[in-house]
């Protein structure tokens, strides 16, 4: 049985992106072009799993026009999705691109995740068949209020049946790094933040072995832009591995692409997480070298096979 790839946004993006010519602070600006898309972690993973033909669904909180609008984005595009909406419209963000000067997003507030969607998201997981994968992606507005204890109880319900991952920072970092998830994935100074000031000067190897000391999650993925992304897992020594060099274009996204990629190729291929990392670099540098998440042409990259 093929497990499926549930993945859990819990800060859904309407996103803007302009294109200027050049821009400057205190004028009007006139953008060349513009596109829309749906920013939020999982939404990106299940978007290159379904690329990929990948069982996925994504999980995410909608509200308002610009929540359903974010759905009807989703749904068009072939990702199988459910949804537990809220009254409170979905955060709204815009990104501006200028040619050699790094891209700047600016994001609205957060949204709190409200008692209904909650429960209801809770009962959903439930629900899901043993075995599968759950992808918990992305920070989850108040976390640690009791509105959330619904959503914090059912992933420990589902420990007990199937596997679960991270890719997050802040408070749900920390909560799942003291379960016995299958990985975390994280970004360099995410993965500082569970270390003790005095304890971020060490190198990456020697806090790596520390955190495989002090938390059971099974396996650690540093990433840290286009440096070397680390692994640490349980009778390894933690290694770096060096993605391919591209001409990036944007970095959004190529993250959760990489995910995207290993979570495909352990849970559906059972490669080991060294080769499955290896097959999904590429794919990330690809993202990077394309100015939208997950859209970059797939020839001439490594072919994972079929699953059928």
């Amino acid at each position: 049985m093929i497990p499926r790839i549930h993945t859990l946004t819990g800060n859904l993006l309407w996103e803007k992106t302009f294109t200027f010519a050049s821009w400057e602070p205190g004028h009007t600006q006139r953008a060349q072009a513009d596109f829309f898309q749906v920013g939020g972690k999982g939404i990106n993973v299940s978007k290159m799993l379904t690329r990929l033909g990948a069982p996925t669904t994504a999980l995410f909180f909608p509200g308002g026009t610009t929540g359903a609008e974010c759905e009807a984005w989703v749904r068009a595009r072939g990702v199988a999705c459910r949804t537990f909406p809220l009254t409170a419209p979905t955060r709204a963000g815009l990104a501006v691109r200028t040619p050699g000067r790094p891209e700047t997003t600016f994001l609205g507030p957060d949204v709190p995740l409200e008692t209904p969607a909650v429960r209801a998201c809770a009962g959903y997981l439930d629900t899901c068949a043993a075995g599968d994968v759950l992808a918990v992606c992305g920070s989850v507005p108040g976390w640690n209020s009791p509105d959330s204890e619904p959503l914090r109880e059912a992933i420990s319900r589902w420990l007990t049946r199937g596997p679960v991952v991270a890719d997050t920072y802040g408070p749900p970092l920390a909560w799942l790094s003291e379960r016995p998830l299958a990985w975390v994935k994280v970004n360099r100074v995410e993965f500082g933040t569970l270390f003790a000031e005095e304890e971020r000067t060490q190198s990456m190897t020697e806090r790596l072995v520390k955190a495989l000391a002090r938390w059971p999650v099974r396996a650690w993925i540093v990433t840290d832009g286009p440096r070397p992304v680390w692994l640490a897992e349980r009778g390894r020594v933690p290694a770096g591995i060096t993605p391919p060099a591209v001409t990036e274009v944007s970095s959004t996204g190529s993250g959760d692409v990489l995910h995207a990629c290993l979570l495909h190729a352990v849970f559906h291929h059972r490669q080991p997480l060294p080769a499955a990392l290896h097959l999904a670099l590429p794919y990330a540098a690809a993202n990077a070298a394309h100015p939208t998440v997950a859209d970059f042409p797939l020839n001439n990259l490594p072919p994972f096979g079929s699953i059928a």
